[in-house]
């Protein structure tokens, strides 16, 4: 059985490019994943969550572009 794979921060924003203020302002509205605490003074979040987080971005960006057709 595979374990979920935790990464800390740093991993996240290198993975999404944001700022931690910017991550946290986004958890506090409920548009980004949860942290999980592991300790008093550790978190981490679900890798596998943050590659959904990504891919559902990327799937509304897809929308949103426009189809090009062969007139």
């Amino acid at each position: 059985m595979g374990f979920p794979k935790l990464i800390r921060i740093k991993t996240v924003i290198e993975i999404t490019t944001l700022s931690v203020p910017t991550i946290y302002r986004l958890m506090a509205k409920g548009q980004f994943p949860k942290q999980i605490k592991l300790s008093e003074r550790s978190s981490a979040w679900f890798a596998d969550e943050i590659y959904t987080w990504l891919e559902i971005k990327k799937n509304i960006r897809d929308e949103d572009q426009p189809t090009i057709s062969d007139g």
